[in-house]
């Protein structure tokens, strides 16, 4: 997995009833772009995060937002 700053990591539900979680990635503590993640997430709350399988980053310029 590889992600820069301002990407989105997108977490999916796993079960019936819980919903995604899409946060914006605000630092890359691993090697080359890899995880750990620090990650900011829609109500604010902010966790370090080693992404699963049920998780997607998608690129700011998919995304339509512009690189800053």
């Amino acid at each position: 997995m590889y992600a820069r700053i301002g990407d989105r990591l997108h977490v999916h539900g796993t079960v019936v009833g819980q919903h995604d979680r899409v946060g914006e990635i605000r630092e890359i503590r691993g090697d080359s772009g890899g995880p750990p993640y620090l990650v900011r997430y829609e109500d604010g709350h902010e966790m370090l995060v080693y992404p699963g399988p049920d998780a997607v980053v998608e690129s700011r310029e998919a995304a339509g937002h512009p690189v800053r």
